[in-house]
């Protein structure tokens, strides 16, 4: 017998072995038919797997993140199970699922195209009608090799050869279509109520641009179809506030392909850019931080201590300089030690906050470019402390609430995930669990509810990671707290102590934004361009009514200009209509429509964005107003 432990602390006895299907049923035959699957001593299976150990159960629904992985990776099989029935000769790589839908990676000389996943989605359908369970098969390796040689599968034998000597292997069976995968999957297809193929895209087998280019198709699915209906809405809403169209509509930035991944800032696109920068800066010179700048270039035995080049060296551009080898940046945390080392510090001077707005180049494969989202160069807001071990708690705090108030400002919330030690780290066991359990400890005396995420933190430390939640529901990684014991040792980090002696302190690294390209892409989408006026690139138009008033309207410009109101003059010999429809179009706060009697009253006729004509105000009382609305900061106009 072993004992079943549920989320309220009651417990259970049942045979060894049982299904997971059994143990939901025993609870109860509505709790059964609501489930998903189960997290089973903090790893996710399908209801068909049985339980041989006493476990902790928490069954899992499709509103839960586990269930969404379920739904979503049997509906790759589903799919790949549709593909193989229409398209015999595909050979079938790899189909997780994502963090929205899932994909497979195909292999077939046949070129897929949107008509085709129509026919997929139909016959994925129809599938789900004949309503077949997943049976899993748990084999040796000369078993799943001789059964994947014998249907041609050679993506999978060549899966099945790399897997580690003591690897479980398991495969599924659903209808006709058997897939190497150690699930979890969902017990049957007839919960997959709704699907849509989204899109097809190229891939290179395993990721390297050597192995051979395959097709990849994505989905997504629901248990209802007002859910699927809910969430195609979201992504027609999303195509609308694409940065990338937005971003050229409004001149913020252009991409080209002499810099692939390497974004051109126009005028109004620094004025957001600088905004946003300087903001933070102020913030942070209140918050007791000094600003540093370090090189871009640095020599490659620097990168050999950090341990950046055993774990990170893929990712990094490198030259040479008197025949010496150099690295392009990929983080900047080494120069911000090789600064803290640069004097002797004592502990009366912990902590010390050093902040770095450092660009930096990461290598990444073209396909994966996207706008100002995923780049080869962008701008960290990075920040390191240096403290005693005792101020961990109340630095790591400090941070948090920092996190929270920027994060306010610009509307967002935001969920809070806790990540712990990957598999390729490096230092000590005991280091390890002193810095998960300083972050955690910070978490718990906060109030934050927080997700532990297992084995994603960096490779020198555990990390708190903030998700923020953008206007539609997408969710972005953005800030992170790192505790770092590895590089103050690797580096040979001092401090004089109380008594005298030499000691090392801990090292933290932390973001807010993280990345000032890719916040700056967040907020495009987040606002639709809509931007709060604070931060708005051109914050009032004048938009006179007749060529007479231009020069008017120019002096009235240089008015705003000073009293720090950026201000443009609208001076085409158009109509005021086209003016005002163009103004709109161009997401401008305030339009300011000037004639002959505002001229003598020193008046302007304010229009406000999305909210129309506002009326004739004084000139004066505009710039009063625009002056305190920028100064609070406030979203709404």
């Amino acid at each position: 017998m072993i004992t079943i432990t549920l989320p309220d602390g009651s417990k259970k006895e049942h045979e060894k072995g049982i299904l997971l299907l059994d143990i939901a049923k025993g609870i109860s035959e509505g709790l059964a038919r609501a489930v998903l699957g189960a997290v089973v001593n903090g790893e996710i299976k399908g209801l068909q797997e049985p339980v041989e150990e006493d476990a902790e159960v928490r069954f899992v629904k499709f509103e839960d993140e586990e269930g969404k992985e379920i739904f979503w990776h049997t509906s790759a099989h589903l799919m790949a199970f549709a593909i193989q029935r229409l398209f015999p000769d595909t050979k079938f790589a790899i189909g997780p699922a994502i963090d929205a839908g899932f994909y497979y990676d195909l292999d077939n000389s046949h070129v897929f195209t949107s008509e085709d996943l129509t026919k997929l989605e139909a016959e994925m359908k129809k599938i789900v009608k004949e309503g077949y369970t997943l049976e899993r098969k748990v084999v040796t390796r000369e078993e799943a090799l001789e059964r994947f040689r014998s249907i041609d599968e050679d993506y999978k034998i060549e899966l099945i050869e790399n897997l580690p000597e003591d690897a479980t292997i398991s495969y599924y069976q659903l209808g006709d279509f058997i897939d190497l995968c150690k699930g979890p999957h969902l017990y049957d297809v007839k919960k997959i109520k709704a699907v849509k193929l989204t899109s097809i895209a190229g891939a290179y087998w395993r990721g390297d641009e050597n192995n051979k280019m395959l097709q990849r198709i994505y989905g997504i699915s629901f248990p209802k179809k007002s859910e699927l209906d809910e969430y195609l809405e979201r992504m027609e809403e999303a195509k609308k506030r694409d940065h990338r169209k937005i971003g050229k509509e409004m001149g913020l930035f252009s991409m080209h392909e002499e810099g692939p991944g390497f974004p051109f800032f126009h005028p109004n696109g620094m004025v957001l850019r600088n905004e946003i920068e300087n903001f933070l800066k102020k913030e942070l010179r209140k918050s007791g931080y000094g600003e540093i700048k370090t090189p871009m270039v640095l020599n490659e035995a620097l990168w050999h201590q950090s341990g950046h080049w055993d774990h990170y060296q893929d990712n990094m551009y490198f030259t040479k300089i008197d025949e010496k080898g150099y690295a392009i940046k990929p983080m900047n945390c080494p120069g911000s030690i090789l600064v803290y080392k640069s004097n002797p510090h004592s502990y009366r001077e912990l902590p010390i906050r050093v902040a770095e707005f450092g660009q930096v180049h990461r290598h990444e494969l073209s396909g994966a470019l996207h706008g100002l989202m995923r780049v080869r160069t962008f701008t960290q807001d990075d920040a390191h402390i240096y403290c005693l071990p005792e101020q961990i708690e109340e630095e790591v705090t400090s941070i948090i609430k920092f996190c929270d108030y920027i994060y306010s400002i610009f509307g967002f919330e935001y969920n809070v995930e806790l990540s712990t030690r990957p598999e390729d780290s490096m230092g000590k066991d005991e280091d390890w669990e002193i810095a998960t359990k300083s972050l955690e400890t910070a978490l718990v005396n906060n109030n934050l509810e927080f997700k532990v995420n297992e084995g994603d933190g960096a490779f020198y430390g555990p990390k708190i990671d903030f998700h923020l939640k953008d206007a539609i529901g997408r969710v972005w990684q953005c800030g992170t707290i790192q505790l770092d014991f590895q590089m103050p040792e690797r580096f040979g980090l001092e401090y004089i102590n109380q008594e005298g002696g030499k000691s090392q302190p801990v090292m933290i690294h932390r973001a807010v934004v993280g990345s000032i390209e890719r916040f700056m892409g967040i907020l495009i989408e987040h606002f639709a361009g809509k931007f709060p006026l604070w931060i708005a690139p051109v914050q009032a138009i004048i938009l006179p009514i007749s060529d007479k008033y231009n020069e008017k309207a120019e002096e009235l410009r240089l008015r705003f200009e000073e009293e720090g109101i950026r201000t443009e003059v609208d001076d085409r010999s158009e109509k005021i209509g086209f003016k005002i429809r163009e103004a709109q179009l161009n997401k401008i706060p305030y339009s300011l429509v000037l004639g002959e009697k505002e001229i003598e009253n020193n008046t302007v006729a304010l229009r406000i964005r999305d909210l129309g004509d506002q009326g004739v105000i004084s000139t004066e009382e505009f710039i009063k107003m625009a002056q305190e609305k920028i100064k609070s900061k406030e979203i709404d106009l």
